[in-house]
């Protein structure tokens, strides 16, 4: 494999609470350097660089307009993805952007192609697949510990998001499923492949919520949503997503069950995650991680990816068309639980492959 270990320069696009985590992560890596960013409240922006380093962009398009950018990171909100990419993509710029890729099939299949006609790079969260307990527990599935895996439960519990998020209402406008729903997705189809057909259910849990500060607001989007997803190569998987159940509730994480055992994945985010093993009708073990994990999510493992895969001239870990396939499975379980019946899917997405230290 060849390598070019020059330094790249990454420039942010929306500067809310998630880019503070990208900033801290970054740090280590010296061949990554931040020539700034930018945001719609500039103050913000000013405030981020000023802890952070780097300079203020008046606008996406100054930032762009800079040469010494290499990767735009694009963390805006869900409804701005899709435009904020496709001008980062048309500029001729590499992009990583916080998920989902898109809320729409469509358009995130558009951009996966604009990408290769640009000849750059497109890498999409969420990254936690790159995770040391994600990893170990990939690689005891690969090296069928469990068999053949024919099912598995996947929980997506995550709060009341106006009970830690300030702004919770453009969480709510988007709704669990497509922003929570994506994390547990990205590994069900690494361990199973490509969705078939999907069949959804929703409900309005709690449609009247209260911010931090008191004031009232209603909320539109179905913030409950459960799913069967049957995939193409065999396997079938129960999705449940919500913004309601708290971190208390005993449903947690990802479970697959397999002819010879079964394996937990306790929390299918943090690198630290508790994982066990359980053979066939016996009680579930702890296991041991590949390699030391990361304490918690190192957000920027991505971008890092991102940067070394185009230094060592090789692919990304997670190609962008898992995200692509996982935003039509979001899409058809809207659908299919607004048409009260199931959906059939069609497309594919290139595998992810293990970390070399996971292999």
């Amino acid at each position: 494999m060849k390598r070019n270990d020059r330094s790249m320069s990454v420039a942010i696009i929306g500067c809310g609470n998630i880019a503070t985590a990208y900033a801290r992560t970054l740090q280590p890596y010296p061949h990554i350097t931040l020539a700034g960013a930018t945001d719609i409240d500039l103050d913000r922006a000013r405030s981020y660089v000023a802890t952070y380093g780097g300079h203020v962009y008046a606008s996406i398009t100054d930032l762009l307009a800079d040469k010494n950018v290499d990767i735009a990171i694009n963390l805006t909100i869900h409804h701005a993805h899709y435009t904020v990419i496709k001008q980062c993509l048309e500029a001729g710029k590499h992009v990583y952007s916080e998920k989902p890729l898109s809320l729409s099939a469509r358009e995130a299949w558009e951009l996966i192609n604009l990408s290769r006609a640009r000849g750059v790079h497109l890498y999409c969260a969420p990254i936690t697949l790159l995770g040391e307990a994600q990893q170990t527990a990939w690689k005891v599935i690969r090296d069928r510990k469990l068999g053949t895996v024919r099912l598995a439960y996947a929980e997506a519990n995550a709060s009341r998001i106006e009970s830690w998020h300030p702004a919770p209402e453009p969480f709510y406008e988007v709704g669990a499923l497509f922003d929570v729903g994506v994390y547990p997705l990205t590994m069900l189809t690494t361990i199973f492949g490509p969705a078939h057909r999907v069949t959804g259910v929703s409900s309005m849990l709690s449609p009247e919520r209260i911010k931090q500060n008191g004031t009232p607001f209603q909320i539109t989007t179905p913030d409950f949503v459960t799913a069967v997803i049957e995939f193409r190569h065999g396997g079938i998987a129960r999705l449940t997503t919500n913004f309601y159940v708290g971190p208390q509730g005993k449903q947690k994480g990802i479970e697959f069950h397999g002819d010879k055992g079964s394996l937990y994945l306790e929390n299918w985010q943090e690198f630290d995650s508790a994982i066990a093993y359980a053979r066939f009708g016996e009680t579930y073990q702890a296991l041991p991680y590949i390699k030391e994990p990361y304490h918690g999510v190192e957000w920027s493992r991505g971008v890092v990816d991102l940067v070394d895969s185009i230094n060592e001239e090789r692919p990304q870990h997670i190609d962008a068309t898992q995200a692509a396939h996982v935003v039509d499975i979001l899409c058809a379980i809207q659908n299919s639980y607004q048409a009260a019946k199931p959906v059939v899917m069609t497309s594919e997405f290139v595998p992810p492959s293990p970390m070399s230290w996971a292999q």
